[in-house]
């Protein structure tokens, strides 16, 4: 069966992983508005904040914010309470819209990706294709962010859920 789906590769993204309160973290940097419910994200600017688990962020932006964020962020001098990892070089990502993105993800992931289980605005890591992957549900599809050493099995095993 042929699927209605496009699927893009986007590329590396500037990330940052980052653990601590979200009191501590504001003391320390400026960051876009936090989540208010686990497993989602909120966006400003170009920046989206996700909620990833207790006092787990993660911080994402286009490539060309990646030098300012560091200025703001400042990873090599954080306090002792907090952890903040500049991990832009360890995902790319990938984009799967279309009328018939859920059930290539039905086959690409164990995880519940209906609307009413993960909604909008969702994000969390789970697997694709048995691999660790940032699922982050945008309007009509999916961001997946896999290992860049995966990226051409991963496009493979993409394309190969499409075909007849």
């Amino acid at each position: 069966m042929t699927y209605s789906v496009h699927i893009q590769q986007r590329g590396l993204m500037a990330l940052f992983d980052l653990k601590g309160t979200e009191s501590a973290l504001l003391d320390w940097c400026t960051l876009p508005p936090f989540p208010s419910a686990p497993l989602t994200y909120t966006t400003q600017a170009d920046q989206e904040l996700m909620a990833i688990g207790p006092e787990h962020w993660i911080l994402r932006a286009p490539l060309d914010q990646e030098e300012p964020l560091l200025m703001v962020l400042r990873p090599e001098s954080a306090p002792a309470d907090l952890s903040i990892v500049h991990i832009s070089d360890t995902l790319c990502f990938f984009e799967v819209t279309g009328p018939d993105v859920s059930e290539v993800m039905a086959v690409a992931t164990p995880l519940d990706t209906h609307a009413d289980i993960f909604p909008t605005k969702g994000a969390t890591f789970s697997e694709i294709f048995s691999v660790k992957a940032l699922i982050i549900r945008v309007d009509g599809g999916f961001h997946l962010g896999v290992d860049r050493s995966y990226v051409p099995m991963i496009a493979d095993y993409l394309a190969r859920t499409i075909a007849d």
